[in-house]
C-alpha cells in the first residue's frame, strides 16, 4: 500500500472514531439532561402534592376536633344535670309525675356511667402528622434524586474531552438544590 493511502485511511478512521465519540458524548449528554429535567419535575410534583394535601388534612382535623368537643360538652352537661333533679322530685304530685322524674334520673345515670365516647381526633392528628412527615420525606428524596442527576450530568459535560465536544450554550451546567440561607453547616465545625 502506498504511504498516501495509509495516511488517508488513518485520517478517515480518525474522523470516524471522532464522529462516533462525539455522537456517543452528545447522546449521553441529551439523556442526562432529560433525566435532570425529569428529576426536577418530580420535585415539583411532590411540592404540589404537599400543597394539595395540607389544606384538606387541616379541614379534616378541625372538623374531628370540633365534633368531639361538641360530644364531650354534651356528655359533661348531661352528667352535671343529675344533681338538678331535686326540684323535679319535690314538685312531683302524682305517681305518674314521680315515675317520669325517675325515668329521667335513670337516663341521666346511664349517661353518667357510660364510658366516654372514643376520642378519635388524637388519631386524626397522628394521621395528619404521619401524612405530613411522609410528604416531607418524599420531597427530600425527590430533591436528593435531582441533585444526584445534576451531579452525573455536570460530571459528564464538564469532563475534559466531553467539554471539547459539547456546546456550553446547549448543555449548561446545572445547579443542585442547596441549603437555604442560614441553614448551612458552619465552617468552624470539623467534619
Amino acid at each position: 500500500m502506498k504511504k498516501s493511502n495509509i495516511i488517508l485511511l488513518s485520517i478517515g478512521l480518525l474522523v470516524i472514531i471522532l464522529f462516533m465519540s462525539y455522537r456517543s458524548t452528545y447522546n449521553t449528554a441529551i439523556n442526562l439532561q432529560q433525566n435532570v429535567k425529569k428529576s426536577f419535575s418530580n420535585v415539583g410534583t411532590e411540592y404540589q402534592r404537599r400543597a394539595d394535601m395540607i389544606p384538606d388534612l387541616v379541614k379534616v382535623v378541625k372538623k374531628a376536633a370540633s365534633n368531639e368537643k361538641d360530644i364531650l360538652t354534651s356528655v359533661t352537661n348531661a352528667r352535671a344535670g343529675i344533681s338538678n333533679f331535686s326540684n323535679d322530685i319535690n314538685s312531683a304530685k302524682t305517681p305518674e309525675q314521680m315515675d317520669l322524674v325517675g325515668k329521667r334520673i335513670n337516663s341521666a345515670i346511664n349517661i353518667a356511667v357510660e364510658a366516654y365516647p372514643q376520642i378519635t381526633s388524637t388519631e386524626v392528628f397522628m394521621t395528619f402528622q404521619t401524612q405530613l412527615e411522609g410528604t416531607e420525606n418524599r420531597i427530600k428524596k425527590a430533591r436528593q434524586d435531582y441533585n444526584e442527576s445534576v451531579q452525573i450530568y455536570n460530571s459528564h459535560i464538564l469532563g475534559f474531552f466531553n467539554s471539547m465536544f459539547l456546546n456550553p450554550v446547549k448543555f449548561p451546567e446545572k445547579e443542585p438544590f442547596s441549603a437555604a440561607s442560614g441553614t448551612e453547616i458552619h465552617k468552624d465545625i470539623d467534619l
